[in-house]
């Protein structure tokens, strides 16, 4: 089974995709003037001009991570990622300094267990006892590692982190030969079990959040039926029958009503973490594992676990009799309780992602909301709450142990070089959107190892705040990086949200969660802020804390109130500009060399010009070889491509002479 991945290195994006039934599957975007069209489109020929339509302009905006959720969500593809076999990488990965064995548990074995993911609701319902029990068994020591027998990539980093060095050298590997054997690992650590109630899909969420409060295994009524009285587990609570509708006309909305008054609201669950995680209305019944594998990281955490609709103005497929904006009211009370909880004392991350099926429009589910405005309208409404998101969180295994690795400050050159200005187009790339989990875990190894990178500058955007979670992938990264290679933040910061919607008295904390994570990633930029208008001042003050050397922003007002990029400027030291997103989607050297000039064009063509443009996963090879037929279709450019911290720095040198003669 291939990737979940398009493989961008040798076609455009296509429009179709075969889903796990064969059939094909046709993935919408948005095209010109709000138009649907399918995503392998001609976009730039759109209406996606720089002083066009703004929605129509940035419609396009993060649709790669689009086509990998709706991917996930509605063509019920398994992200099998074959990469690079780790055995093609030995002797690749430069050693790093021996982890500290008492943090590396050196001595104790490491217990493995592989999931038979066979597509099945029995597998389902493994899964979400199986990644329960890890979650409980990991809380305070890294001990179960799952392997999967249809996803090659836990054993990909397992083989990694075992060698050279790394934190998990020398553990001793177990294995546990069956869901026995793994209850009877964790003994009095679990100490009882839930069951939740298939007919009301939302349960296995609130089972869940019990499981972390409670420390409990997640059943399914028959794996309950065929295990507890030999586990001789009590059963802590039954879900079943529970949720009737009585409270608000809707049963999933009643189920995470109760769980809000239970759990949340009695400062059980933590104010840290909530868990986006789609339920078992469809998942269940095609084996679906994406977001069952990743419940380690919720049971350890005791998060809060949901799953419902930010919009307001319609129904989700899910609940279709439910009344209009149902969802969304108890959304908001989630985010309410959470930052009632937190007292603003710290942010709180929003882990996973809508389910494309059931909120927006899909083949199967006609919705007048699209996925990219449904990530956005996601982000605008969490962020007031001092919520910031890692979105693509699907297929994420192991996070309970990876998040236990050794971390230590990471450092990175931060030298901008001596150069003249001169009438040139300069340019800037920043390889994008590995500001969540799955893209860091799942797609970076296979961008990350192009034998061309380290042969032109570029800039990696990796959101700071996943050091929390897969703290050794990125030591990983840093320790083999290139003179060549930057790391900066990706989506907006140390967190995905709309800085200008945090609330003006949160702003201190907002720099605070910034400045420790920069700090600990050695980064100084933030190149890809998203928002609905331009960064206002107290916006800018707040960057210029943790992000000095560079900021640049890509603004999409889907609301309508007027929101526009901010003209190039330096504000306070801090140089300002657009981040370029027409080049966003790789449609071909050819193809995607012309979007670049188009662009430049468009802004333009200024000499001295500055122009920084996103490209979202692809490899050092797509992009040296865009530049090459940039350089020979396009000569009167005179490009140079140059790396983030000597960017903006000749761009504030620029903007110091701009009334002075540049040299030629």
């Amino acid at each position: 089974m291939a990737s979940i991945e398009p493989n961008l290195a040798t076609t455009p994006i296509p429009c179709r995709f075969l889903g796990r039934s064969g059939h094909p599957v046709t993935i919408f975007g948005l095209g010109g003037g709000g138009l649907r069209t399918p995503l392998c489109v001609d976009k730039h020929r759109s209406n996606f001009g720089r002083t066009g339509n703004v929605k129509a302009r940035n419609g396009r905006n993060r649709l790669m991570r689009a086509v990998l959720l709706a991917l996930i969500a509605a063509a019920g593809i398994s992200p099998v990622s074959r990469g690079l076999a780790a055995t093609q990488l030995a002797g690749t990965d430069a050693p790093v300094a021996p982890a500290d064995p008492k943090q590396s548990k050196e001595g104790q074995p490491l217990y493995i267990y592989a999931m038979a993911a066979t597509g099945t609701p029995m597998s389902y319902d493994e899964a979400m006892a199986v990644a329960s029990l890890q979650g409980i068994i990991n809380r305070k020591s890294p001990e179960v590692y799952l392997l999967s027998h249809q996803n090659s990539r836990p054993q990909f980093w397992l083989d990694l982190l075992a060698k050279d060095n790394r934190w998990l050298h020398g553990r001793e590997k177990k294995r546990l030969t069956d869901i026995d054997a793994l209850v009877k690992l964790a003994g009095t650590r679990v100490k009882g079990a839930v069951i939740w109630d298939p007919a009301v899909p939302a349960s296995v969420n609130v089972a869940t959040t019990i499981a972390g409060v409670q420390d409990a295994v997640v059943l399914s009524p028959e794996l309950a039926g065929r295990h507890l009285a030999k586990w001789r587990l009590p059963v802590l609570k039954d879900l079943r029958g529970l949720f009737t509708g009585a409270e608000t006309g809707s049963r999933k909305n009643d189920a995470y009503r109760w769980a809000i008054r239970e759990y949340l609201a009695k400062g059980k669950c933590s104010s840290k973490r909530l868990c986006l995680f789609e339920d078992s209305f469809t998942t269940r019944a095609r084996g679906d594992l994406g977001y069952v594998v990743t419940r380690d990281w919720a049971v350890k955490n005791r998060a809060f676990v949901f799953d419902l609709s930010p919009w307001g103005d319609e129904k989700p497929q899910d609940d279709s009799t439910q009344r209009l904006g149902l969802d969304l009211e108890t959304y908001r009370m989630i985010l309410a309780e959470t930052l009632r909880q937190s007292a603003g004392k710290h942010m709180t991350e929003l882990t996973g992602f809508f389910a494309f099926s059931k909120y927006a429009n899909m083949p199967g589910h006609k919705s007048t909301h699209e996925p990219v405005p449904t990530e956005w309208e996601t982000v605008w409404l969490i962020s007031p709450y001092n919520c910031y998101q890692n979105t693509v969180a699907s297929d994420c295994f192991n996070q309970s142990l990876h998040s236990q690795a050794p971390r230590q400050p990471l450092t990175q050159h931060r030298t901008a070089k001596s150069i003249p200005l001169e009438k040139k187009a300069y340019l800037c790339i920043l390889m994008a959107d590995y500001d969540s989990a799955t893209p860091l875990y799942e797609f970076l190894p296979n961008h990350w190892h192009n034998a061309n990178r380290g042969k032109i500058p570029l800039a990696w955007g990796i959101n700071p705040n996943l050091l929390e979670t897969y703290p050794d992938l990125i030591a990983y990264f840093y320790s083999t990086m290139s003179a060549a290679d930057t790391f900066t933040a990706d989506a907006s910061a140390a967190g995905y949200m709309n800085p200008n919607r945090i609330r003006k008295e949160y702003l201190p904390l907002f720099v605070r969660h910034n400045q420790q994570f920069f700090r600990e990633a050695g980064m100084t930029m933030a190149p890809m802020v998203l928002d609905w208008d331009q960064p206002s001042s107290a916006v800018k003050d707040a960057f210029r804390q943790f992000s000095p050397d560079g900021f640049a922003t890509i603004v999409m007002d889907l609301h309508g109130t007027g929101g526009k990029l901010p003209d190039p400027q330096v504000w306070q030291g801090m140089p300002v500009l657009e981040l370029i997103n027409n080049a966003c989607n790789f449609a071909g050297t050819g193809q995607t060399a012309d979007i670049m000039a188009a662009a430049i064009k468009d802004r333009g063509n200024k000499m001295p010009g500055f122009y920084f443009f996103r490209c979202v996963w692809v490899n050092p090879t797509n992009i040296i070889e865009t530049l090459a037929a940039l350089r020979q279709k396009h000569p009167e450019l005179n490009i140079e491509v140059l790396d983030p911290h000597t960017f903006f720095a000749l761009f504030k040198k620029s903007h110091d002479q701009q009334d002075k003669p540049i040299a030629r």
